[in-house]
């Protein structure tokens, strides 16, 4: 099944030749992150298995689930934001089933680093796992 904002992202990275340009739009992407409130930017936020530091935080909202992050490393800031944009305002279960099938349409899981893989991994690991926990909640 398609989703809607992944063929948006698709489409938006399609429109790179190489990876350098992919990169910076990366960058570009993590001024939209949507701030993570201080006090959340504390070591029971953070998530383990990032090179970098990474904080994540969700909340729901008339059933739905919202993040905020931040990251100490600009291209992993750009990767959380393109996670929340796919992820955000959607219902639990539907995170927690959902196929995030434009990581590898946009080549992202093959132009990273085995550490930023691994991180990767561990952000979408823990995003769905603030889902089941809201969805076991409802």
């Amino acid at each position: 099944m398609t989703d809607k904002i992944q063929e948006e992202i698709i489409e938006e990275f399609a429109i790179f030749d190489d990876w350098l340009d992919k990169y910076n739009y990366l960058i570009e992407l993590s001024d939209t992150l949507p701030a993570i409130a201080a006090e959340h930017r504390t070591e029971e936020y953070v998530i383990k298995g990032c090179q970098s530091r990474v904080w994540v935080d969700a909340k729901v909202e008339d059933g739905k689930v919202y993040y905020s992050a931040d990251s100490d490393a600009i291209i992993t800031k750009g990767i959380i934001a393109l996670l929340i944009r796919v992820m955000n305002g959607r219902k639990p279960q539907e995170i927690v089933d959902m196929d995030l099938y434009f990581i590898d349409a946009i080549g992202l899981s093959e132009n990273l680093s085995p550490t930023r893989s691994n991180g990767l991994v561990a952000m979408i690991k823990q995003m769905k796992m603030f889902a089941l926990a809201f969805a076991a909640k409802a």
